[in-house]
């Protein structure tokens, strides 16, 4: 038996159209140029972008000719026998070796120009030129003299654009896929330094281990405040450079995932070869998933801390202002008040230790209180009225003492399927979590209103418990009273 070989070629149209396909409606391939840059150790990179044209200049190690064989390479992996740059040992972010020809989709001519010490060389790739070539593939390479560049690095120019690329994305594009947070790396485009994104928020540093390798970075809560993010999620880098943006289940987290955002390092991701993905049925993703899953919960848990502390405030103030009103039309109605009139001396002395209303009166004092205990003195409830034995760590509790006596008003959760007021004794619990409080709580000019309907109903059933009626007329007083602005 005799054996043949068949030999195996690639169209020179599939080169091309991988970059097509892979960076068409992106400018991937210049972010692939800077990262070269980086994987030859350089310092600095100098991005000029032009009306047709873009050049990527670096002070790295350069090449020489057999580093020009294998820069043309296809499929080079190079860099995965050689992980490691030699100067910085830095983590080479390069793999496949198809990221320069993506440029083929966007410009006619690709340009190199390369020092490695006394050698020189120019290799210029012309697309239509080459195109015409049936058979082979044959680069020029011009050897330029040793003095033709005074230091070592290469640049590459990129001319005959087929659309101009604006700086700014360009930019966006760099902070996020290169590593210009590693020491002795710089990116410039046009003179300008490319710097990092700084938010400012509630960090959360991250550090955990798995079978695989470490998984490192910090996520950030911003304040309600910060402008929103175009794009939402957590980006996940490998090798200092972003793949993805990932959500972690946040999807299921309302308007508050837009306040999350942050990196994550997990250099044992295996990635597509196109850098846009993860290999998804793989241990090491699984093992990432596991892992995130508990630290986003943790976030979550932080998010909802940080929401219920700020709600605390607004429920705070408005709880006060509404208890300030109450009062003034209290002095102002004795005959309505379950506690009696306001004892001669008050207005001037006023009593407790808190903040209290300076004008026209100085009896109401209010006073917030982390309270995790009711006190244990038994109170007789009301009718088909609960009696509550725990508050949460959550509960804002304010009194307003009129004369020797007075109430308390505590605002706390109760469950959506609690009432929505309910009183012992002296002691007035509004339910936060009741659909009607926080219909009127979202918005700014009825959430105190409704504190003090709340309020002066319970206080209104004080009064006379078995003449609803009436107490529903001595209610409405206060109420107007309570908000007659005076002159």
């Amino acid at each position: 038996m005799q054996s043949e070989f068949i030999p195996v070629t690639i169209d020179k149209s599939h080169i091309t159209t991988i970059g097509e396909r892979l960076y068409a409606e992106s400018i991937e391939f210049v972010r692939e140029l800077v990262n070269n840059a980086y994987d030859a150790d350089a310092v600095l990179v100098n991005v000029i972008i032009g009306e047709d044209s873009i050049e990527i200049r670096d002070n790295g190690s350069g090449m020489d000719r057999e580093g020009l064989k294998q820069y043309f390479n296809i499929g080079s992996q190079q860099k995965l026998y050689s992980p490691k740059s030699p100067v910085y040992h830095r983590d080479r972010i390069g793999q496949f070796g198809i990221g320069k020809f993506a440029s083929l989709a966007a410009c006619r001519r690709f340009e190199v120009i390369t020092k490695k010490d006394g050698f020189v060389g120019r290799v210029v790739f012309d697309k239509e030129m080459w195109e015409t070539e049936k058979d082979g593939w044959r680069l020029p390479l011009d050897i330029l003299p040793p003095d033709f560049r005074k230091e070592n690095g290469t640049t590459v120019i990129l001319s005959g654009l087929e659309k101009r690329f604006e700086p700014k994305d360009l930019e966006a594009k760099i902070i996020e896929g290169t590593p210009i947070k590693a020491p002795n790396f710089r990116v410039r485009i046009n003179n300008h330094t490319v710097t990092p994104r700084s938010l400012s928020g509630h960090r959360i540093p991250l550090l955990e281990g798995t079978p695989f390798g470490p998984i490192t970075g910090e996520v950030i809560i911003l304040a309600e405040t910060a402008p929103v993010a175009a794009e939402p999620g957590i980006e996940v880098k490998v090798k200092q450079v972003t793949v993805r943006r990932e959500l972690f289940g946040m999807e299921t987290w309302g308007k508050a995932m837009a306040r999350v955002k942050g990196e994550v390092n997990a250099d044992f991701l295996p990635i597509t070869s196109d850098r846009t993905g993860f290999i998804k049925d793989s241990d090491e993703y699984r093992s990432f998933l596991e892992v995130m899953g508990r630290v986003m919960e943790g976030v979550k848990t932080h998010l909802q801390k940080l929401i219920t502390k700020k709600e605390g405030r607004k429920v705070s103030r408005a709880l006060k202002e509404a208890l300030q009103r109450i009062y003034k039309a209290l002095a102002s109605n004795p005959d309505l008040s379950p506690f009696g009139a306001l004892p001669i001396g008050d207005e001037a002395k006023g009593a407790g230790n808190a903040a209290a209303m300076h004008k026209p009166h100085e009896g109401l004092k209010t006073e917030e209180v982390k309270v995790e205990e009711k006190p244990k003195k038994e109170v007789k409830k009301r009718k088909k009225k609960p009696r509550v034995k725990r508050l949460t760590p959550n509960a804002i509790i304010k009194r307003i003492k009129f004369g020797e006596t007075g109430v308390s008003c505590v605002v706390d959760s109760f469950g959506e399927d609690g009432p929505e007021v309910f009183s012992e004794e002296t002691t007035i619990y509004i339910n936060r979590d009741h659909p009607l409080y926080k219909r009127e709580a979202s918005k700014v000019d009825t959430h105190t209103l409704n504190l003090a309907r709340l309020i002066t109903q319970e206080i209104a059933l004080m009064k006379d418990p078995k003449n609803p009626r009436q107490a529903f007329d001595r209610q409405s007083k206060l109420l107007r009273d309570a908000f007659i602005e005076t002159g």
